[in-house]
């Protein structure tokens, strides 16, 4: 990054975001899906998938090399793993099955998905944990893991939730499973992928604006964990009206980025009122990018494209900035420009580190 780039970026103290950490288990039965596994279950540690199940396979496979090298530590562990991915196969497709029933669909595709996990603050050590199931998209059945108890989001639920609040021994076993299974797993690969999993890495901070008259685009690109802020402020104050907040992607390189859009008219009199903060969880120092138009990358000149181009490279699935993107790569194509600002494309898979009974 230049001097420039280096001049965006004015570093405060300020209050970090809490360090946790999250487990997520993600289940998905499907019916008549051509192409793509009937059963496939995938982990996630903090975003990161870390693991993989499939009724193809039949075989819970890691996802990260650290984690490869977790299997050759302990063999074992994978094998338990197989095995519940085996038998939650079995029992989610008969789940699935007796759904589609309820809802009278004989036939078709559908999907019955389930996501479970737990969440661990490291410094106050403080477990959350939740489950959840969704059928053709929509919210099916939740677990309340604080009152143990279960809700029911659809009227054919009810009866499924009605078996499983007398089933008082699955009961038992959910919350033994919950509040150590699930911990003592994510504490496990965290020790043992902790030179991945805990480190922290700051962004590079762009402010974009496709036209002098579009909202300014603040992106945060290249960070770790997943666990961050971006938001807009002025005067000091956080900004709520005039903002829009967009969704944290992941990168191909295992990073992260985000986006938040302030509409705004930048003119002299509003240069160095507004400001980008970005915070990271465990780092206590936010990034602070402050609005100024000399620091706006837009279409207005051919360095300003190039620096955009440059950005393009490491964004994937940024959609406030998707205009720019097509802008930038028909000019220079026209142009025959030097280089190929080509993106990579990143395929998320959910997986699963430890299948258990749902």
């Amino acid at each position: 990054m230049d001097l420039l780039l280096l001049s965006m970026l004015i570093v405060q103290i300020h209050r970090g975001l809490p360090v946790t950490h999250s487990l997520k288990y993600f289940q998905t039965v499907s019916s008549q899906v051509t192409n793509f596994p009937d059963y496939v279950v995938v982990a996630y540690i903090d975003d990161v998938e870390i693991g993989h199940y499939d009724s193809n396979t039949k075989k819970a496979e890691a996802k990260q090399e650290w984690m490869k090298n977790f299997t050759t530590v302990d063999p074992e562990h994978f094998l338990y793993l197989t095995h519940f991915g085996i038998r939650d196969e079995v029992k989610d497709k008969e789940d699935l099955k007796s759904l589609q029933k309820s809802f009278n669909h004989t036939e078709g595709l559908h999907i019955y998905q389930k996501m479970k996990g737990c969440e661990w603050d490291d410094e106050t050590d403080e477990i959350k944990s939740w489950r959840q199931s969704s059928y053709d998209g929509e919210d099916f059945l939740a677990l309340d893991t604080k009152t143990w108890t279960w809700t029911a989001a659809k009227p054919q639920a009810v009866p499924m939730k009605h078996k499983l609040d007398h089933d008082r021994d699955f009961m038992k076993y959910l919350k033994f499973e919950h509040n150590n299974i699930c911990v003592h797993n994510l504490k496990n690969y965290l020790n043992f992928g902790r030179d991945v999993l805990m480190r922290t890495v700051l962004p590079e901070v762009f402010l974009l604006q496709k036209t002098p008259s579009s909202p300014v685009s603040c992106f945060a690109t290249g960070f770790y964990p997943s666990s961050a802020a971006l938001f807009w402020r002025k005067d000091g104050k956080d900004l709520h009206k005039n903002v829009v907040h967009g969704e944290i992607l992941p990168n191909p390189d295992g990073t992260f980025q985000m986006t938040v859009d302030l509409k705004v008219e930048v003119t002299a009199e509003v240069e160095g009122k507004y400001e980008c903060v970005f915070q990271l969880s465990g780092v206590k120092e936010d990034l602070v990018t402050k609005l100024e138009r000399r620091s706006i990358l837009s279409n207005a000149s051919d360095e300003d494209n190039v620096r955009l181009a440059f950005v393009v490279k490491v964004a994937v699935f940024i959609a406030v900035i998707l205009a720019i993107i097509v802008v930038v790569v028909m000019r220079h194509k026209n142009k025959q420009a030097n280089y190929d600002p080509a993106a990579g494309d990143d395929g998320t898979e959910h997986s699963e580190n430890k299948m258990d009974e749902s």
